[in-house]
């Protein structure tokens, strides 16, 4: 029987990407097949060379397009999805167990196939339970699972009521769940249930991928599923300020010649890095290029700290005093050691322990540079007269909601800034096979683009996903055309956005009803027939907007408003339709 391909998590994917620019030393995109035992090496997959050079002859030559020898990073991944599809994943799991900190379960169900395991690792376990310890140690309602003791599997099972799922939800982003909605008192399995269901939505809402998770595995504890969902979360609230828009004082880290929208382009995992090297090229030392190789020595962190802590100028801030004489300690371990505990001074030690910090784990240590940002930025907001200050807006609450809704189906690359994220097309490609509209890869330009003609690439597969919206989904995608998408048209682009969501959730119902087809007067009547078996006198008769004048029909249904730019609030506007920008009433 045919294996089927193995899926990449997000997590596994960043680590491979990791991997793959080590041995991409020049940055070009490309390794050779020669260096492919060496990227399995660093990719903590190692193999031996007779079994490389198989893979050469067999897979590369499939995967390899150019027949040249190189592989991009797409080409790689093909291959570790091949790789783990087939027997030889056996000795994968083998080598990745044997790493520090790894811990293997068996299948994730009694029918499982033999051999199944699933990894996790502890030092995550230890982190992520610290860390909701501190965050939520002064909630009432969590007094019957706080502490949770990080040695043994207490995390696993203080999840299994849902209530503490729900509470870092709201940690991470604010009102995300209305408290009164969680079941807390008199717990039954159907309310635990309602618990876990609502944290599961709401983890979407907020841009987790929660594909192939369900209220049944978190109530089980199955420690990968539940490490990966709390790291996504936990993620969203320590990357929520780092953010242009949010935090006007990021535009201190401009580079000379750099615009400003380059700026507010960059993920917060590259903003961070930013972040980092700004504080250490004003303390004169080199700069770092990840989180994990660089910061081995601790030595960057050093100089972070010494740079952020408070000086007690003029500020009436404390000034604390990082002490740097940890520097000259010859052990690694013991200088991670004393780095930490000037961390301590600034309440900032959570997420990682010498032992992370020496071992470079990207995630651990992305986490604690991010809650140093989040404790100490030392920025100051620069003077904005010389910016678009329409630049600094920040997403509307409907180009939120599509972008979470993107990344909660696990689209890759991550969404962070929608337009400029969906410029080539890809993702959208990928919601396209999502709502069972086929698309045809070999017509499909994939990155790396080349420096020159890159921009025609990425229009090429925009114009294509314009034509399979028209021919193929039939969308209205009236004076819709590729270059619009490319160009990150707000309007534009939320009009075919906004039909991909509409169809994903026909389709998603239309599955729950055993394949009966939906539409918004079925939609229409469960709600007022629900509404009527509650006794509730209101009801609905329709989801459509009402606009003054519009040019097409069809926005009637599916054109939200949109938020006011600054200039459009100060000319009077209350809201403006999306299609066609005329005042709404």
């Amino acid at each position: 029987m045919e294996n089927s391909v193995t899926t990449i998590s997000r997590e596994e994917l960043e680590e491979l990407k990791e991997a793959f620019s080590k041995i991409d030393i020049d940055n070009s995109g490309y390794v050779s097949d020669y260096e492919l035992q060496d990227l399995f090496k660093e990719a903590s997959v190692p193999l031996p060379g007779y079994k490389v050079r198989e893979i050469v002859e067999k897979i590369i030559a499939v995967t390899d397009n150019n027949k040249d020898g190189k592989i991009n990073f797409e080409e790689f991944v093909s291959v570790i999805q091949e790789l783990k599809s087939k027997d030889i994943s056996k000795s994968f799991r083998k080598s990745i167990n044997k790493k520090k900190g790894i811990t293997a379960i068996g299948g994730t169900s009694s029918i499982s196939s033999e051999g199944t395991q699933h990894s996790y690792s502890e030092e995550e376990k230890v982190a992520f339970v610290n860390w909701i310890n501190k965050a939520l140690q002064d909630d009432p309602d969590c007094k019957h699972l706080l502490p949770m003791d990080p040695t043994d599997d207490s995390l696993f099972k203080s999840l299994a009521d849902g209530i503490l799922l729900c509470k870092m939800i709201n940690l991470s982003q604010p009102d995300t769940i209305d408290e009164r909605a969680i079941n807390k008192k008199k717990l039954t399995p159907f309310t635990v249930a309602e618990n876990l269901d609502l944290a599961l939505n709401s983890a979407s809402a907020i841009g987790c991928t929660v594909v192939n998770i369900g209220s049944q595995d978190l109530k089980e504890g199955r420690p990968h599923l539940v490490l990966g969902l709390l790291w996504q979360i936990i993620k969203v609230g320590l990357f929520a300020d780092i953010e242009i828009s949010r935090n006007e004082a990021l535009i201190g880290l401009l580079s000379d010649g750099e615009e400003l929208e380059q700026l507010i382009k960059l993920s917060p995992e590259d903003l961070l890095l930013r972040w980092v090297n700004y504080h250490l090229d004003n303390a004169e030392w080199k700069k770092i290029s990840n989180f994990s190789e660089d910061i081995k020595d601790s030595k960057a962190y050093y100089h972070l700290l010494k740079q952020i802590a408070p000086k007690g100028d003029n500020s009436g801030e404390t000034a604390i005093d990082i002490n740097l004489s940890g520097l000259n300690e010859k052990s690694d371990l013991k200088r991670a050691e004393y780095m930490l505990q000037q961390a301590e001074k600034l309440g900032c030690k959570q997420f990682v322990t010498p032992t992370d910090v020496v071992a470079g784990n990207p995630k651990l240590n992305m986490a604690f540079v991010a809650n140093l940002f989040n404790t100490y930025p030392a920025l100051h907001k620069p003077e904005i007269s010389s910016y678009d200050v329409n630049l600094l807006e920040g997403e509307s609450k409907e180009e939120r909601t599509f972008r979470n809704w993107m990344n909660s189906l696990g689209v890759t690359p991550y969404i962070n800034h929608l337009y400029s994220d969906l410029a080539d097309a890809l993702v959208i490609f990928q919601l396209y096979e999502m709502i069972r509209v086929p698309v045809q890869w070999n017509h499909v330009n994939k990155p790396p683009y080349p420096a020159l003609g890159g921009k025609m690439k990425k229009i090429e597969n925009c114009n294509y996903a314009v034509e399979l919206g028209k021919t193929k989904a039939r969308f209205s995608l009236v004076g819709i055309g590729g270059q619009d998408l490319n160009e990150g048209n707000p309007t534009l682009t939320l009009a075919l956005i906004w039909q991909l969501m509409r169809r994903y959730t026909l389709n998603v119902l239309s599955d729950l009803g055993e394949g009966e087809k939906v539409n918004d007067e079925i939609i229409i009547k469960w709600v007022n027939q629900t509404l009527a078996n509650s006794n509730k006198s209101t009801s609905i008769t329709s989801f459509k907007i009402r606009y003054f004048s519009c040019s097409e029909n069809w926005c009637l249904y599916i054109c939200p408003t949109r938020r006011l730019s600054r200039s459009e609030a100060k000319n009077g506007y209350d809201s403006i339709c999306m299609l066609d920008g005329k005042r709404t009433e």
